[in-house]
């Protein structure tokens, strides 16, 4: 499942989002989003978690979670419209 990661502070990196998510089961990718101007973070990540229902028990339990004194939003990724 693909988990859309959001209000993340600019110091939170792929490593740090890793971390929290594991504890649920496997991940498989993480990708925090990179301003290419900018060289930082947008403020917005996606976790790939293999098993569908650890994932789904991380959304819930992470959204709202406090991230470098930020409290992140977790959704499952909707698809990508034209």
């Amino acid at each position: 499942m693909n988990i859309y990661v959001s209000n993340l502070g600019f110091s939170v990196q792929n490593d740090d989002l890793r971390k929290h998510f594991s504890e649920y089961g496997e991940v498989t990718s993480v990708n925090v989003i990179i301003d290419k101007v900018t060289n930082r973070s947008r403020g917005f990540a996606f976790v790939e978690m293999k098993d569908n229902q650890a994932a789904e028990k991380a959304i819930r339990e992470l959204n709202g979670l406090t991230i470098d004194n930020r409290a992140i939003k977790v959704n499952e990724a909707r698809e990508k419209r034209d």
